[in-house]
């Protein structure tokens, strides 16, 4: 079955770090409403990971409310901010690292919740199933995988790839219990700031 070309989220950027020079269009000051209510709901504990941390937001909440954070980039201008919030607001147990999300094995820790705030949904199918492994080797058996990606309901072309429902129950298949997959919002910084997406939960089975 064809499938999508890979799309570059960041062009006509260079990189990541020349994106977070400025202000991505992702960053809003804040974690991703939809994703914060997961901490509302008692559904993010004991040793947390955020995937594509940016800035740090996601991350330094967790590490504010007791939780042992670590957050990774690949980005090392964004690392370099979330390190100074961490130090500003006198966050000690947030952790971030510049790493690659396809070989996060490199942290060589198990964490019980998984948080992916707009990682997914950047890689094609290929590169979809190799992060999904990555992600599914550090997280603990019973442990939690939350995501947030942009839905095949949001309108236009720009910004990163839509995804289906059915994209992310294949990719979650083997070694996942997808909890769920629900209609959410995922708040940008452009167009009229707010663009459809799938909040989805998956618990590690094997």
């Amino acid at each position: 079955m064809a499938t999508d070309p890979p799309f570059n989220p960041i062009a006509p950027f260079v990189s990541f770090d020349d994106v977070y020079r400025g202000t991505p269009p992702w960053e809003i000051g804040r974690p991703q409403p939809a994703l914060l209510e997961l901490f509302e709901a008692g559904q993010v504990s004991g040793r947390v990971l955020d995937v594509g941390c940016g800035t740090g937001e996601l991350a330094l909440t967790a590490a504010s409310r007791g939780l042992q954070a670590t957050g990774v980039d690949s980005s090392v201008e964004a690392i370099a901010i979330a390190r100074q919030r961490a130090v500003n607001r006198g966050l000690a147990g947030a952790r971030f690292e510049v790493a690659d999300a396809m070989d996060l094995s490199v942290l060589d820790t198990i964490f019980d919740t998984v948080m992916d705030s707009g990682v997914f949904h950047l890689f094609d199918d290929a590169e979809r199933a190799r992060y999904v492994e990555s992600v599914r080797r550090v997280t603990a058996i019973g442990g939690l995988y939350h995501m947030l990606v942009f839905s095949d309901e949001a309108p236009g072309h720009w910004g990163p790839r839509r995804i289906r429902r059915i994209d992310i129950e294949t990719a979650l298949a083997d070694g996942w219990d997808v909890r769920s997959v629900e209609p959410a919002i995922f708040e940008v910084n452009i167009v009229d700031g707010r663009v459809r997406a799938w909040r989805a939960t998956a618990v590690r089975s094997g």
